[in-house]
C-alpha cells in the first residue's frame, strides 16, 4: 500500500504525541480505537489543528493511567488520523493510518499533552528485494500459512492480503501485525529499521509460536480422549446401577448410609439435634449419588457428628495448684492472678462451669495470650486461640449458609470442634482489631456469643442448630479497650496488664526468657554465662517497651552469636560482659536512667499514654519578638491544640501575677514544639506541661530537670484528672524522673502504681496550675515582687537572653 508521507516531516520535526495502552501501530497499518484521557484528548485536537498527523508511542506499563515521559518507548510510529467520532460516553473513536517509523529525540512539552521532537525513518518505496531477502520473505510466508492454518483465529483471506504484499518491509509489519504478541515483542520489531533484521525475528517468533500451537493441539485432543472416556465411564456407571437396582443390591450408597447412622448412634446428642442429622441422612439416601447436593449434605452431617455436644472436659479447680502454675509462668501481675484465682475460687465452691468473660488488656509483649493459656492449663481445660484481628465478615464468625458454594461455620464453631470438649477455654484474641464494612458487622455478632444470658443458644448460619457456649470460659485480649464497641465492652470484665518495671523485667529475663533461648540455641551447661547486671544493661539500653517480647528477641540474638562462637570452635566457654554485650548489639541504642544535665528554660518533661505503654513527651517554647502569633509543631491533634490553647489563655490571664506584661501576645510569638513530630500526638494531658513551658519561657525562669508532670487545665487554672497514670508512672520511673506532678483527683490512682515506683518516685498532688509552678520552677515568678514592671525592659531582656526559651536561662 503506498501512502503519501514522503512529505511529512519536512516542513516541521515537532508533533503531538498520543500514549497508547497495550496497543501498537505498524506503518501502513490501519487501526481505530478509542481516546478517553484528557491529555490524549488534546494532542488528538492539536493534530487536527495542523495536518492531522500525529506520533503513536506505547506505554511500557499499560496499567498507568497518568504515564510520564520515562514510562514511554522512544519508537513509536507517525500516523494520519483519517476520522474522528465523539461517542456518547464522552470518548472519541477514531481511525489512524501509519505512515512511518519516528523515534523520540526529546520531549518538548509535557503539560497539557505530550509534544515531540522525532527523527522519522522513511522507507523507500523501491526496495531492491535480493536473493537472500526474497528467501527470507519466502520463509516468512510458509511459517506464516502454518501459523494459520493452526491457529485457526485468522482466514485465508487475511492471509492472502498479507502475502501478496510486495514490499519487504511492510509485508514484516503486516505479518507482526496479526501475531499476538505482548506490546514489548511488537515493539523489539517496531525498533528494528532494517528489514534483514526485522525478518529474521519474525522467522524465530513464527516458528516459537508453531510450537506452542503445536502441543496445545496434542492437549486439546488428549482432552478431548479424555472426556469421551469420561462419558464412558458414567455411561458404564449408570448401567451398573441400573442392573443393581433389578438385582436388589445397594451396597455403594447403604454402605454410607448405615456408617453415618452407627455414628449417630454412638454419639450421645440432644432429642432435636438427633432429630435434625436422622432427617439430614435420610434425605441423603434418597440424593442420587451423583449430585453435588449429596457432597453439601454429607459434608453437612459430618461437620454436626464431629462437633461437641455433650463431652466435657473433666476440670480440677485446685486453688493451690493453679496459683503455683501461674507463678511459675508469669511474674508480677499480682491483681490479674488475684482475679483468676478468684474465679476457681467460685468454681470450686459452686461446680458450675460457666463464668465471666474476661477481657486481658494491655501493651504488646506483656504475656496477655500466655496468661490465657496458663488459665486452661491450671484448669486442666483444653485451650482453643482464635485470632480476630482483621476480620470485617460477620460470616467469619456465625459461618454461611449452606446455600453458597465452600459454605463452613464460623470460627466459633471451628474452634469448638478442635477443642472436642463443650468447656474449653477459648481465647478470642486481638478483639479490639475488628473492623466492619458492608459485608457486616461482626463486634455485633460477638454479642450474643460474650452475653451468659444469651450463649447457652448461639446460632451459626451453618449448623442451624442452637449450639450451648455457656460452658466455655472466654478470654479476650486488647491492646486498647477503647477501640471495642461500647456494647461488647460492657459484656466483658477488663483486666488491665500495664507494663513491666526494670525490676520485674530482670526477674522475667533471668527466669523465664534466658533459660527458654538457652534450650532453643543448645546452650545449656556452662556454655554461656550472662549476670544479672548485663541483663539490666541489655534491658535499659537496648529495649524501649512496655512488655518483654523485644527483651525476649534480644536475648535471643546474643545466644545466636555465643552459638556461633562455640560452634566455629572461638570458644568453649562464652561469658557475655558489657563489652561483648556492645561488641554483638552495637552502641547503646536508648538511655534510660540520664536526665537533662542542667535546668533549662521553656522545656518540660510530660507523660503520654500510648498502646505500647507510657512514654516521656518533651514540650519546649520559644518566645520570639513579633505581632502576637502561636504557631504549634509536632503533629498534635486536635485535642492537643486546644490544651495548647487553654493553656495560654491561663498564662495570659496571669500575666499580671507572673510579672510580664499583660499585652506580651501583642509583643512576641510563641512557637510551642513537641519533638518527634512525625508520631502523632493527642489527649489533653499535657495542658500543665505546656502552661509550664510558657510560663517558663515568658519568665525566663527555669524549670526542674526532675520533675515530669502530667493533667489537663481549665481556664481558670484548675488541674483535672487523667487517665493511664500508671504507665506515665512507669515511663517516668525508667527515664529516670524521680518527682511527679499528678492531679489530686488520681491520688486513688497511686495504688495501682507498682511499689517500687512508689518507693523511688516522689508524687505531688495539685489542684492548681499555681502549685506546679511552685512546684517545677527553680524560681517562682508569682511570690517575687513585681518591682515596677517595666514592659520595654522586659522585651530588651528578653531578647537579650539569645535563647527566647527552649534553652538556659539568661544569667
Amino acid at each position: 500500500m503506498a501512502t503519501d508521507h514522503t512529505d511529512i516531516g519536512q516542513s516541521r520535526d515537532v508533533y503531538p504525541l498520543l500514549p497508547l495502552r497495550g496497543l501498537l501501530v505498524y506503518p501502513s497499518m490501519v487501526l481505530h480505537f478509542d481516546v478517553g484521557r484528557p491529555r490524549s484528548v488534546r494532542a488528538l485536537e492539536e493534530a487536527m489543528v495542523e495536518d492531522n498527523v500525529i506520533v503513536l508511542a506505547s506505554q511500557e506499563d499499560g496499567q498507568i493511567d497518568e504515564p510520564r515521559t520515562s514510562d514511554l518507548y522512544r519508537v513509536g510510529t507517525l500516523a494520519r488520523v483519517k476520522q474522528m467520532l465523539k461517542l456518547p460516553n464522552g470518548t472519541i473513536r477514531v481511525l489512524v493510518e501509519g505512515l512511518s517509523r519516528a523515534e523520540i529525540l526529546a520531549f518538548v512539552t509535557e503539560d497539557e499533552f505530550f509534544s515531540v521532537r522525532v527523527h522519522i525513518h522513511h522507507e523507500l518505496d523501491e526496495v531492491q528485494v535480493t536473493p537472500e531477502l526474497q528467501a527470507m520473505m519466502r520463509s516468512v510466508s510458509q511459517q506464516f500459512e502454518q501459523y494459520v492454518k493452526l491457529s485457526r483465529k485468522l482466514d485465508q483471506e487475511t492471509y492472502a492480503s498479507v502475502v501478496d504484499i510486495d514490499h519487504p518491509g511492510r509485508f514484516a509489519d503486516a505479518v507482526a501485525s496479526h501475531l499476538p504478541l505482548k506490546v514489548r515483542e511488537k515493539q523489539d520489531i517496531l525498533e528494528s529499521f532494517s528489514i534483514h533484521e526485522r525478518l529474521e525475528r519474525l522467522l524465530q517468533i513464527l516458528s516459537d509460536e508453531r510450537e506452542v500451537l503445536e502441543l496445545e493441539r496434542k492437549i486439546h485432543q488428549r482432552v478431548r480422549k479424555q472426556m469421551e472416556k469420561t462419558q464412558k465411564e458414567y455411561y458404564l456407571r449408570e448401567q451398573m446401577k441400573a442392573i443393581q437396582r433389578e438385582l436388589g443390591d445397594k451396597e455403594g450408597r447403604t454402605a454410607e448410609i448405615e456408617e453415618l447412622r452407627e455414628k449417630l448412634a454412638k454419639k450421645k446428642l440432644p432429642a432435636a439435634v438427633y432429630d435434625k442429622v436422622d432427617k439430614e441422612i435420610s434425605r441423603l439416601e434418597r440424593i442420587p449419588t451423583a449430585s453435588a447436593e449429596g457432597t453439601v449434605a454429607r459434608t453437612y452431617i459430618d461437620w454436626v457428628l464431629a462437633l461437641p455436644w455433650t463431652e466435657k472436659a473433666r476440670t480440677q479447680a485446685d486453688i493451690a495448684r493453679a496459683e503455683r502454675i501461674l507463678n511459675e509462668e508469669h511474674f508480677g501481675l499480682e491483681k490479674v492472678k488475684e482475679r483468676i484465682l478468684e474465679f476457681i475460687a467460685v468454681q470450686a465452691l459452686t461446680e458450675k462451669q460457666s463464668g465471666p468473660i474476661i477481657c486481658l488488656a494491655g501493651p504488646p509483649g506483656v504475656g496477655k495470650t500466655s496468661l490465657a493459656r496458663s488459665i486452661a492449663k491450671s484448669l486442666k481445660r483444653p485451650f482453643v486461640r482464635v485470632s480476630l484481628g482483621g476480620v470485617r465478615d460477620d460470616a467469619e464468625i456465625r459461618g454461611h449458609r449452606r446455600t453458597y458454594i465452600g459454605a463452613m461455620p464460623g470460627r466459633i464453631i471451628q474452634g469448638m470442634r478442635q477443642a472436642e470438649v463443650v468447656n474449653p477455654v477459648f481465647l478470642l484474641d486481638e478483639i479490639d482489631k475488628m473492623a466492619s464494612d458492608f459485608r457486616g458487622d461482626p463486634a455485633a455478632a460477638m454479642l450474643e456469643i460474650l452475653d451468659p444470658e444469651q450463649n447457652g443458644t448461639f446460632s451459626d448460619h451453618y449448623i442451624e442448630i442452637p449450639y450451648d457456649l455457656s460452658n466455655v470460659l472466654f478470654v479476650t485480649t486488647a491492646n486498647n479497650v477503647y477501640q471495642i464497641p461500647a456494647p461488647l465492652r460492657d459484656r466483658m470484665e477488663v483486666i488491665q496488664l500495664s507494663g513491666y518495671t526494670e525490676l520485674e523485667k530482670l526477674h522475667i529475663a533471668r527466669d523465664h526468657l534466658l533459660p527458654r533461648q538457652r534450650e532453643r540455641h543448645a546452650l545449656k551447661g556452662d556454655k554461656m554465662r550472662l549476670g544479672d547486671d548485663v541483663l539490666m544493661e541489655l534491658i535499659r539500653h537496648y529495649t524501649r517497651e512496655a512488655g518483654v517480647r523485644q527483651l525476649d528477641r534480644t536475648i535471643a540474638t546474643v545466644c545466636r552469636k555465643v552459638a556461633r562462637m562455640i560452634a566455629a570452635g572461638e570458644s568453649k566457654r562464652v561469658v557475655v560482659t558489657s563489652a561483648i554485650l556492645q561488641s554483638f548489639l552495637g552502641p547503646h541504642r536508648y538511655e534510660y536512667g540520664e536526665i537533662e544535665e542542667t535546668d533549662q528554660v521553656g522545656v518540660v518533661a510530660g507523660l503520654a499514654w500510648t498502646e505500647l505503654g507510657g512514654d516521656m513527651l518533651t514540650v519546649e517554647v520559644s518566645v520570639i519578638p513579633g505581632s502576637g502569633k502561636v504557631v504549634l509543631t509536632g503533629h498534635l491533634g486536635d485535642v492537643m491544640k486546644e490544651s495548647a490553647q487553654t493553656a495560654l489563655s491561663y498564662v495570659r490571664s496571669r500575666a499580671k501575677a507572673l510579672h510580664i506584661p499583660v499585652d506580651f501576645h501583642e509583643k512576641v510569638d510563641l512557637h510551642i514544639h513537641v519533638p518527634e513530630g512525625a508520631i502523632p500526638k493527642d489527649g489533653p494531658s499535657a495542658g500543665i506541661t505546656m502552661a509550664t513551658a510558657i510560663a517558663s519561657a515568658l519568665t525566663n525562669c527555669k524549670v526542674r530537670r526532675d520533675v515530669a508532670m502530667t493533667g489537663e487545665i481549665t481556664l481558670r487554672g484548675r488541674v483535672l484528672p487523667i487517665g493511664g497514670l500508671k504507665e506515665k508512672s512507669l515511663a517516668a520511673h525508667r527515664a529516670g524522673i524521680r518527682t511527679i506532678v499528678i492531679p489530686k483527683g488520681n491520688v486513688k490512682d497511686l495504688e495501682d502504681v507498682p511499689s517500687v515506683v512508689r518507693e523511688q518516685v516522689e508524687f505531688r498532688p495539685v489542684s492548681h496550675m499555681d502549685e506546679v509552678l511552685a512546684i517545677a520552677l527553680v524560681d517562682n515568678p508569682l511570690e517575687a515582687p513585681a518591682n515596677g514592671l517595666d514592659h520595654n525592659a522586659w522585651l530588651a531582656d528578653l531578647s537579650e537572653s539569645g535563647s527566647y526559651g527552649g534553652g538556659e536561662a539568661h544569667q
